[in-house]
């Protein structure tokens, strides 16, 4: 009897404690889930905060920027109006008084008035093609910031990528002395979206500064010729999948390897150096993409082959589930 009473103290025991360990892993598992939720919460009040005071600093520098270039380049018709009346004058001058005095004759010499006034003209478009390509600008960052549209509403997803590639056209085309990255744009017949444009547009710079942050990379091993034998570039690729919207962002730079891959859209993970990523911008996008818009974010890559991040956003919100 007493050998079946230890071993059934024993048995007890044992039952307790593998109670124990039970409910030991599963606030466990509660604290690693309350744990990745926290981080998640982390790196949104930080990229909240970081993109309202950026929002507000680009819709300031917008707004200033927009009111004299609106006054330049309302006056430059008017300036070449009345340049070209002015060259219609002298025209009727030399029509009319064919043998000018030596004095004002000099002058013509001098200022090369023939040569002014053929390049002239040019001068004036030219000052009207930097006016238009300013105000593409502030109208990109002004798309791009969207301090008016927090809310959800109804969005053209290419204007917002294209904005996205006016920010960067820097880093895309002045690469200290090195090729310009080539843009390929697949754009397919996409319907208006209804979405967070501010919170895509989010998306869709952090991806592209990868790809070009890879690229940077791979190119910084190559030699001109080699780029220019084989390009560096981006192909940006839309279609209509059922009742989602895709968008593929593929990038032919060095690839991921796969130990890195398993954790990209982790909070606080990155590969860069110090100073020159925080690793919240792919753990960002993911939420943004997944937890916002219900939606999909993947990455497809291998060393040697590129990278392809492809999202998929249902063309009507849904909640999150």
């Amino acid at each position: 009897m007493s050998l079946l009473k230890a071993v059934v103290e024993q048995l007890d025991i044992a039952l307790t404690q593998a109670e124990l360990y039970n409910q030991s892993r599963s606030k466990t598992r509660e604290l690693e889930t309350t744990l990745k939720k926290l981080k998640r919460t982390q790196t949104q009040m930080i990229q909240n905060e970081k993109m309202s005071s950026l929002g507000q600093l680009v819709a300031g520098v917008a707004h200033e920027i927009n009111n004299p270039v609106s006054f330049i380049y309302g006056n430059l018709s008017h300036a070449k109006e009345y340049t070209q009346n002015l060259f219609n004058l002298i025209d009727l001058y030399q029509t009319h008084y064919p043998n000018p005095h030596p004095e004002i004759q000099e002058e013509i010499e001098a200022i090369e008035l023939e040569f002014l006034q053929e390049d002239l003209p040019k001068l004036f478009n030219s000052m009207k093609v930097g006016a238009n390509r300013i105000e593409d600008i502030v109208k990109s960052l002004r798309n791009f910031s969207r301090l008016d549209e927090a809310e959800q509403k109804q969005a053209n997803l290419h204007e917002g990528i294209d904005s996205t590639l006016t920010i960067l056209y820097n880093r895309i085309n002045r690469r200290d002395h090195l090729p310009a990255i080539e843009i390929v744009k697949n754009y397919g017949n996409l319907p208006e979206v209804e979405c967070y444009p501010g919170e895509l547009n989010q998306v869709f710079i952090n991806i592209i500064s990868n790809a070009i942050d890879a690229i940077e990379e791979k190119d910084a091993k190559r030699t001109t010729e080699q780029i220019k034998l084989e390009p560096s570039l981006i192909e940006i690729s839309t279609k209509v999948v059922g009742k989602f919207v895709q968008i593929c962002i593929r990038d032919n730079g060095p690839g991921i390897p796969p130990e890195v891959k398993e954790r990209l859209f982790d909070p606080f993970f990155t590969t860069k150096e110090v100073g020159k990523g925080t690793g919240l911008g792919l753990s960002i996008s993911y939420e943004i993409v997944v937890e916002k818009h219900s939606g999909s974010l993947k990455c497809n890559s291998n060393p040697g082959k590129g990278t392809e991040f492809v999202m998929k956003i249902p063309m009507k919100l849904i909640p999150f589930q």
